[in-house]
């Protein structure tokens, strides 16, 4: 790993791959005109539906997927590294999987990542999302060695999943990411906190493009891209939920100095965790 330049393209994406696309696109040249040497879109780039009719019927297989091969064409011409945060593809029976995707300067594709953690949650203010009904979960957490670094993949809701982030930082991985549509009530709430804290813990870069705004299916999400350098600080972030780009320098030696002055994955040890019943004589009232 080196210097180098990465960039997070915020969207706001809608019901029509095509139109994302185009949007895609234009934000990535933008990107890579400023120097990008890596650019990271945001979870569920080509397109964000609530139906799961519609997603599924706007969807193609991997191997057609005309998004996917937009962007692996660009990259080659660009001559950048692209990570699609994620996207939506046909999986398995009537499921999509929600697949993110790392894709060289050569066009070729790198590596993949399907989501392996499923936002299935009810929200205070009645918000209720089921991801497990429209997406089959991955079970492989890849890290991927290039000529700028090693990178940890994964999206969203995985950024809650510590365990995850230490498993790839013992891997090698230098910079760990979570592209994502993060709702804006948990977004307000814990955005900043979660980024900054899988930072801190593996001593790596965190890159994390977002989705923003008010979205086609009426859903609101956060924004907020940003870059946490690894003892935490946040070093870029678009301050708000426009679509735009953000730019940030990674250095291999900040890296390489946090993991010094903090050495916390060398010092981990196994232990176990066992649940001990008290009991007492004392009247508590309780």
């Amino acid at each position: 790993m080196t210097v180098f330049k990465a960039a997070c393209v915020q969207m706001r994406s809608g019901c029509d791959p095509v139109v994302n696309w185009a949007n895609c696109e234009a934000l990535v040249r933008e990107a890579a005109s400023q120097g990008a040497h890596y650019v990271q879109t945001p979870e569920m780039s080509n397109i964000l539906a609530r139906s799961k009719a519609d997603q599924i019927a706007a969807c193609f297989d991997q191997d057609k997927d005309p998004f996917l091969a937009k962007a692996r064409a660009l990259a080659k011409e660009l001559k950048i590294w692209l990570h699609l945060g994620s996207i939506a593809v046909r999986g398995e029976g009537e499921k999509l999987a929600n697949r993110g995707f790392l894709i060289g300067p050569d066009g070729e594709i790198a590596a993949s990542y399907d989501k392996i953690h499923m936002f299935d949650v009810d929200l205070p203010n009645g918000e209720s999302w089921r991801e497990s009904e429209t997406y089959q979960p991955g079970s492989v957490s890849p890290v991927v060695e290039t000529e700028l670094g090693a990178f940890g993949l994964a999206i969203c809701y995985d950024v809650r999943q510590p365990a995850l982030f230490r498993q790839q930082s013992r891997a090698g991985a230098q910079v760990i990411t979570a592209p994502a549509a993060f709702t804006r009530q948990t977004g307000q709430a814990h955005w900043h906190v979660l980024q900054r804290s899988r930072a801190i813990e593996n001593g790596a870069y965190m890159i994390s493009a977002a989705q923003g705004g008010r979205h086609e299916d009426g859903r609101e999400t956060y924004g907020h891209s940003i870059v946490v350098d690894p003892w935490g600080k946040v070093i870029a972030e678009l301050d708000h939920d426009e679509p735009g780009v953000l730019l940030a320098q990674i250095d291999s030696e900040a890296v390489k100095a946090a993991r010094s002055r903090i050495p916390a994955i060398v010092n981990e040890r196994e232990f176990q965790v066992k649940t001990v019943a008290a009991t007492s004589a004392v009247e508590t009232g309780i």
